[in-house]
């Protein structure tokens, strides 16, 4: 077991490199450079003065040296003031330093906001625990309903109940979130008249009942039926399989059967599958906290990438490639230790 975990750190710091490498491209690119000079200089500046700015600010070096900087393997240079020819900090409002020294992810630093004008190691935890909140709550609403639906739907095959559930979690999995999050505001916050508060008013007032429903049933309506059908799936196959069958004929009965031999072994799969949804829920909260204004994580990366701030943009994909790895890693681990097979294996 511990050969494969250092195996698979192994390939995760491999993965992460090359990811980090082409996301650190496509953000790199000179029509993202030249709005950054706009955006830092003014509307109004011709060519030549954009790309001056580039030039002093070391935007127009070699890739690998600016990827190198942007990691902490080589030395950030400072800008070089024309006017007076000494050298300045290319961000004033973040106090950058104006000798060259080793800055960057390795260290700790994961760069400047041009748009939020502050470190983005300043700003980036607050928004990451706002999220940690939401999803934390997802989760708590979303794994024990789909598991008590898919079970509940494994246990009789082909049964009216096994339809019906069935067709409610694929008709739930089918709606995405913009859909089903205007669906619930026009019905609950509307109509009905139930919120009366938004996910925007938990940044300012607190997070309540109130506030924090319609975001948590937006993002778990389209987890809850993903899994289940997982689980359903998994639990069927567990009712028909030779040691079940052996135990109904001892005289067990049917409840005995079902908590005690097929649970465990049908909710082998869908752990890796809840462990999956960490990913996915990092994709659900860009959508449902702009559409809600819920100051997190999706709402930081949406602000960043329409205002082309880069070292938030990277920082931002930086985390969600690590929360990938991990998860996926937390995930074959906890397989194995479920199934035996795995692990001798």
């Amino acid at each position: 077991m511990i050969n494969f975990i250092l195996r698979r750190l192994g390939v995760m710091l491999l993965t992460m490199l090359c990811l980090s490498a082409v996301v650190f491209s496509f953000v790199n690119l000179d029509p993202n450079l030249r709005k950054l000079a706009i955006f830092n200089t003014e509307t109004r500046a011709s060519d030549a003065d954009i790309e001056n700015w580039l030039v002093r600010n070391g935007y127009r070096d070699n890739f690998v040296v600016r990827y190198a900087r942007w990691i902490g393997l080589a030395p950030k240079q400072p800008t070089i003031d024309p006017s007076t020819g000494k050298t300045v900090p290319r961000f004033r409002f973040c106090d950058e330093p104006t000798e060259p020294t080793f800055s960057g992810v390795l260290q700790g630093d994961l760069g400047c906001s041009t748009a939020l004008r502050a470190k983005v190691s300043d700003r980036l935890p607050e928004a990451l625990k706002a999220t940690g909140i939401l999803m934390f709550w997802v989760m708590i609403v979303m794994v024990p309903i789909s598991l008590l639906i898919g079970v509940l739907a494994g246990m009789r095959e082909g049964s009216r109940l096994d339809r019906g559930l069935s067709v409610g979690s694929i008709a739930s999995t089918a709606t995405p979130e913009y859909v089903s999050g205007v669906i619930f505001t026009a019905l609950f916050a509307s109509y009905l008249g139930w919120l009366n508060g938004s996910a925007a008013t938990a940044q300012t007032q607190g997070i309540s009942f109130y506030n924090f429903t319609l975001p948590i049933m937006t993002m778990a309506i389209y987890g809850i039926g993903y899994i289940a059908r997982m689980t359903r799936a998994s639990m069927a196959e567990v009712m028909t399989a030779q040691y079940i069958r052996t135990a109904r004929l001892k005289g067990l009965n049917f409840r005995s059967v079902v908590v005690k031999h097929a649970l465990r072994n049908a909710l082998i799969a869908p752990f890796t599958v809840i462990m999956l949804q960490f990913p996915w829920l990092l994709t659900g909260v860009v959508i449902v906290e702009t559409m809600f204004n819920y100051k997190g994580f999706g709402w930081l990366l949406v602000q960043a990438a329409s205002n082309n701030d880069i070292d938030m943009v990277l920082a931002c994909a930086l985390i969600s490639v690590v929360l990938v790895l991990m998860t996926q890693l937390i995930s074959d681990i906890g397989y194995a230790f479920l199934n035996p097979r795995i692990r001798v294996s």
